[in-house]
């Protein structure tokens, strides 16, 4: 039987660019998965935020994010990219890290060599670990793994920081040492984008398509496709819609003192029964009644 990681590694060999929307919480996880996409993202600016209520700046722990993956996992059916920050401490903490990720369900377990704590990669002040500590992370990621379908990503944040030369010393020396996706985070421009496609050619490459103030300019698929990037990641893109519909309704309310003529669209109640399983349950119940009833 094929692995979440087996369908995603075929998916990523047909040379068509895989989108990847952003999942933070088992809400946008079960409508995403509804919709047909090759691979989900589970973000980690995301998830933190709606988990814990905090800035993605390191404060989330491996428990608390490994069991993110889990519950989403248990919930869904399209493979999952996971978000694993930095591995979250040295080499032991990278095994550990990728074989629960991977025991929770994974399909890809995503690590970057920022300096711990780390921060989000569309903000300033990131700093990252010297390149042969990064390598010597991504070897260990590949040991672990106890599927060999189970993707590593290998993000760099040198960009920002270092410049666009050494973002590109890293991401091949990251792609010689097993990773199965390099991920080359805040290009600053078109031009830089293409450079990478370049740079990388043959490699398997993420593209991080954020919407709204962010470093790197919003291209479309395809035409990442034609630059040479596998795989575009949206991972902020569903927490920000839902925040501003969030936003705009509470202040509605607030406004109007009902919800009448809220000009945003609802999911009716039914559909939104149906998204959380409720007919499962309904059925369960109805099973259980009618097996009590003929009892004797």
């Amino acid at each position: 039987m094929a692995t979440n990681g087996s369908k995603l590694r075929t998916r990523l060999a047909q040379g068509r660019i895989v989108i990847a929307p952003g999942v933070y919480d088992m809400i946008s996880a079960r409508i995403a998965d509804r919709m047909g996409f090759d691979a989900l993202y589970m973000t980690g600016y995301g998830t933190v935020a709606s988990h814990l209520g905090l800035p993605d700046a390191g404060l989330a722990s491996y428990t608390d994010m490994v069991g993110r993956v889990d519950t989403m996992c248990s919930g869904t059916t399209t493979p999952l990219v996971a978000d694993a920050d930095t591995g979250y401490g040295g080499l032991l903490n990278v095994r550990h890290t990728v074989r629960g990720y991977e025991k929770a369900g994974a399909a890809a377990v995503q690590i970057e060599d920022q300096e711990m704590p780390k921060k989000c990669g569309h903000t300033t002040g990131r700093r990252v670990v010297p390149l042969e500590d990064m390598v010597a992370k991504v070897r260990v990621a590949v040991e672990a793994r106890g599927d060999p379908d189970t993707l590593i990503v290998a993000r760099t944040d040198a960009r920002t920081s270092l410049g666009l030369d050494e973002a590109l010393r890293r991401a091949e020396a990251y792609a010689r040492a097993g990773a199965d996706l390099i991920f080359v985070e805040s290009p600053e421009s078109e031009e830089e984008l293409v450079r990478i496609g370049r740079a990388m050619k043959g490699a398997l490459l993420v593209a991080n398509v954020v919407q709204s103030g962010a470093r790197t300019p919003e291209i479309p698929a395809p035409q990442l496709e034609e630059m040479g990037f596998a795989l575009a990641i949206y991972p902020s893109l569903p927490h920000k819609v839902v925040a501003h519909a969030l936003r705009e309704t509470y202040r509605y309310l607030q406004d109007n003192k009902t919800a009448i003529g809220l000009p945003l669209p609802l999911f009716s109640s039914p559909e939104m029964h149906a998204l959380m399983g409720f007919e499962d349950v309904w059925e369960f119940e109805k099973r259980c009644d009618t097996a009590a009833g003929a009892a004797p």
